[in-house]
């Protein structure tokens, strides 16, 4: 299986050794082992998944020193070795692992120094404590400090004495040289932070073909702007054309898009699905941190629907094939993931289209990984106007948010612009007893469709009834009222359709919500 870049065979029962052979897996970028009952120590021959950017072996009984031979997955980004029997300290090579942003070394039985490179440094206190005596410079832990006896204090400053000789003889020879070892050193940290790529070419090689096709990120290259970075076009001779977001620089102590970073590579390498961008590498160097998807020709689907003339070449049809590429995306997310994926920023700008109007969900850097064990609170993220309301007074997220969004953009894609208050209009509608309350519901529903486009056949009226109906429910101001993404994947994969009474043009919204079900 040389070819095999994900394996995830945590939460089993495996016990003795973590197999040797695992180094032969050359190409391997994600390894976890987590809450399994391995024991012994870490295989040496593991520091040779020099591609690896996520490895996993907590909750297990790993025992002995952690390798220094790790020290060579340079492109190493995420590291949980919590909750084992590690002991000594932690090999000094790893300040060489420059690319290293998340670590979690929590109850073993490790001491000594932490290696001094920011994954540490500002690593929360939690991923440190639990174990026999680490010291740093990190809240929390004893600075490292030395001490002994009088006679090692006399013996101590003795050795001091013959260094500060020597060192006096040797301080011009230093001075002489250190200009040229930081440069020097400058251009080897330029390209020992570069990380993994997917594609068939090393993280060195992948960030030289950017730098070049982009003449280091010219604004003539640039096709996008969002609030954490820029999206340029690469054309490079070993993927063809690429899509590159580049991460705004960080200002003082901001994290956020460090944050969203971390995120989203987290998220695209773990998940794998035809209506999700595909992410073919990123870079963590200190100059410039970038994400390297597929290039989707169309762009996004806000920018067609904006444009009279891009928005008549989406038919009814093709629209509804986003929508239930877009269903079918978020459902593996919520269904399919272990754990579950939340999005929390699906809006119009973050679906992507390629060249056959196939919908790709983008821009995971607000995603959050769900505890299925634990109530999940978060700060407030995505787009205004597509947000569920219960975030305006709940820090709790959860699917139910990502099916709200999915309301509003569906109602988006058959309406041909954001449906603004329309879409609240409706929710008070269908929640209130009387549904003529508001003039939303009196509205007929071909009023509702894009009247750029010519009118929707029988078929196509009868499918865009159902995703209108389908909105609506999405859209109920009560999270535990709306569908699950399964659900409405179900019901869209179905060849049911809703049967009106009255034609289209004369059967309105209000009348559309009484509707209880799809009947044939």
């Amino acid at each position: 299986m040389t070819d095999l870049g994900h394996l995830d065979l945590s939460t089993n029962k495996f016990n003795e050794s973590i197999p040797s052979i695992l180094g032969d897996l050359l190409k391997l970028y994600h390894l976890n082992l987590s809450n399994n009952k391995l024991s012994q120590p870490i295989p040496l021959h593991l520091g040779n998944l020099v591609q690896l950017t996520d490895l996993d072996f907590s909750h297990n009984s790993l025992e002995g020193r952690i390798p220094s031979e790790m020290s060579n997955m340079q492109s190493l980004v995420m590291l949980n070795l919590s909750h084992n029997n590690l002991s000594g300290s932690i090999p000094s090579t790893f300040e060489e692992m420059r690319g290293l942003s998340n670590v979690d070394i929590s109850y073993n039985h490790l001491e000594g120094p932490l290696p001094n490179i920011s994954a540490f440094r500002e690593a929360p206190l939690e991923a440190l404590k639990g174990n026999k005596g680490l010291c740093g410079i990190v809240g929390g832990l004893s600075p490292c400090n030395v001490s002994g006896s009088k006679k090692d204090h006399k013996l101590m400053f003795s050795i001091l004495a013959v260094i500060v000789l020597l060192s006096a003889f040797f301080t011009t020879v230093f001075l002489v040289k250190r200009k040229k070892h930081h440069q020097d050193k400058a251009q080897k940290n330029m390209h020992e932070e570069i990380s993994f790529s997917v594609l068939n070419f090393d993280g060195k090689s992948m960030y030289e073909e950017i730098i070049r096709a982009t003449e280091d990120f010219d604004p003539t290259y640039c096709i996008g702007n969002g609030g954490h970075g820029s999206v340029y076009i690469a054309s490079l001779p070993s993927a063809n054309v690429v899509a590159v977001k580049k991460l705004h620089l960080l200002q003082n102590d901001e994290k956020n898009p460090q944050n969203g970073f971390l995120n989203e590579v987290r998220a695209l390498t773990e998940i794998r699905h035809r209506n999700i961008v595909k992410l073919y590498g990123f870079c963590a160097h200190k100059r410039h941190s970038f994400l390297v998807y597929e290039y989707l020709e169309r762009g996004s689907l806000a920018a067609m629907l904006s444009k009279d003339e891009e928005a008549k070449e989406l038919g009814w049809s093709k629209r509804a094939n986003i929508v239930k590429g877009l269903a079918h995306a978020l459902s593996y997310m919520h269904h399919d993931c272990l754990p579950p994926i939340v999005h929390r920023d699906i809006s119009s700008n973050n679906i992507l289209l390629d060249s056959e109007y196939e919908a790709c969900v983008s821009d995971f850097g607000t995603s959050k990984f769900l505890n299925p064990d634990s109530t999940n609170w978060t700060d407030v993220a995505g787009t205004y106007g597509y947000m569920a309301p219960e975030l305006a007074y709940t820090m709790e997220v959860n699917e139910k948010c990502d099916v709200y969004s999915f309301g509003v953009v569906t109602l988006e894609i058959i309406m041909g612009s954001h449906p603004g208050d329309f879409f609240s209009s409706l929710s008070t509608g269908a929640s209130s007893s009387s549904a003529s309350a508001s003039p939303a519901p009196k509205m007929p529903i071909s009023d509702v469709l894009d009247q750029r486009i010519s009118p929707p056949t029988k078929q196509e009226a009868g499918e865009m009834v159902s995703l209108v109906k389908i909105a609506f429910a999405s859209l109920n101001p009560s999270p535990q009222s709306r569908p699950t993404m399964k659900k409405v994947c179900q019901l869209l994969s179905s060849t049911q359709t809703l049967h009106l009474s009255k034609p289209l043009h004369m059967t309105t919204c209000g009348e559309l919500l009484a509707l209880d079900g799809f009947t044939t």
